[in-house]
């Protein structure tokens, strides 16, 4: 198996207060990803995932596909090696 990545995704559009970080929780479980999404002062939602890249992917996939909750307007994905420190995958 591949080496895991770590994806950060800052989610634009409208994302807050509408259950978005609780579903893109449920979908990086399902994936078996670790990581986060948190909210950001601006609007936005800040997603790190960490795990396998194809798993990284199908996440980012799910993020632009317009089935999330609220609208998502853009997503801008930046890619690194994982860190390993993170357990689980939480709302912040």
């Amino acid at each position: 198996m591949s080496d895991p990545v770590r994806l950060s995704a800052w989610v634009h559009g409208r994302v807050q207060g509408v259950g978005f970080r609780w579903w893109t929780r449920a979908r990086a479980l399902e994936l078996g990803l670790t990581g986060y999404a948190r909210n950001a002062a601006d609007g936005r939602v800040h997603v790190i995932a960490e795990g396998p890249r194809e798993h990284c992917e199908k996440l980012l996939e799910l993020l632009r596909s317009g089935t999330t909750p609220g609208r998502v307007d853009l997503v801008v994905e930046d890619w690194g090696a994982g860190q390993g420190e993170l357990s689980g995958f939480a709302e912040r």
